[in-house]
């Protein structure tokens, strides 16, 4: 049967919490020259030597108490949403994939196209772009020869905009708040300057999410960075020092946006939600709220619908 085909990605987790398990997803994630661009030459040996021992059981421990009996929060609500989507999108086929872990890039599209899938569309789910997210799943689904358009962005949308405005004005009026802080999972300096958009579109998405607002006072509205990983500089400001300046300053309530996640992962659930809060706590912060993801919500599920719609309508090159 001809169709036409979507393909969401997400991050990927690991198949289970166990520490085999986590191990193996972080040895297959931070071995992606993309997301850790140092020679690997350098980096192989420093990874299975020091970062994997060191890292594997903390980490596991972070999975652990973030599973559900469905299995991971991010797992859960990205099959969630293929199946929404579908719903959506009566005649197409949609399926989901995983850059790392599984079900794989490779094994869906070439699934799909078996099956009669005559256009297909590849949807990274992270509103911006950037080299450690989107060029490994362009690498990979070029590597199949499955001709399919990538949909490199959708930060500008203005439907996402009015969705994730929306979002934060229904958690603002339910407190006081003295800061209303958009963080961005952070990149390495180095990418920036290489020419990587990611700092511009993440900018760009607090200011026009900020002209939807209907209740945040603009000047309560801050943009930072999270998630830093080795010794190398990152996109500043940083989360967890923003956090511990804002106590300082007697700013003791805030509202923490997270844009760059979709969907509930072990960066919300994890990082923000006990690290990031004790931090806060402990520098003399009171209220550490923070706003849902899209959590495969029904509006935002009709709008990743809509915007295939709109993609599949334009020429190839359009997307690609």
């Amino acid at each position: 049967m001809s169709q036409n085909g979507l393909l969401l990605v997400n991050l990927g987790s690991p198949a289970s919490p166990r520490p085999k398990d986590v191990k193996a997803y972080l040895k297959e994630f931070l071995s992606d020259q993309n997301v850790v661009t140092l020679p690997k030459w350098f980096w192989q040996p420093l990874l299975r030597g020091i970062i994997l021992p060191m890292r594997t059981w903390r980490s596991a421990t972070f999975y652990q108490h973030m599973w559900t009996q469905a299995g991971s929060p991010l797992t859960v609500y990205t099959k969630m949403m293929t199946q929404k989507v579908q719903q959506r999108l009566t005649t197409w086929d949609v399926q989901y994939a995983m850059n790392y872990g599984g079900p794989t890039i490779a094994e869906k599209l070439k699934s799909m196209h078996q099956k009669g899938d005559r256009q297909i569309l590849v949807l990274p789910l992270f509103p911006n772009y950037t080299q450690s997210t989107h060029d490994t799943i362009i690498e990979k689904v070029k590597v199949t020869g499955v001709p399919a358009r990538i949909i490199k962005n959708f930060y500008d949308q203005p439907t996402y905009q009015k969705l994730l405005a929306r979002q934060v004005d229904e958690c603002y009026v339910k407190g006081d708040y003295d800061a209303v802080i958009f963080s961005y999972h952070g990149i390495p300096m180095s990418m920036i300057h290489n020419g990587d958009p990611y700092e511009k579109e993440c900018k760009a998405t607090t200011e026009a999410t900020a002209k939807y607002l209907q209740q945040v006072p603009r000047n309560k509205i801050m943009t930072v960075f999270q998630s830093k990983f080795g010794p190398m500089p990152w996109l500043k400001p940083y989360l967890k020092n923003t956090l511990m300046e804002l106590a300082a300053m007697g700013k003791r309530n805030v509202l923490i946006v997270t844009p760059s996640f979709v969907e509930d992962c072990l960066e919300t659930l994890e990082e923000n939600d006990v690290q990031n809060y004790q931090t806060f706590r402990s520098s003399g912060g009171k209220v550490f709220d923070a706003v849902p993801p899209m959590n495969a919500s029904d509006d935002f599920c009709e709008f990743i619908a809509e915007l295939s719609r709109q993609k599949l309508a334009v020429n190839w090159g359009a997307c690609r």
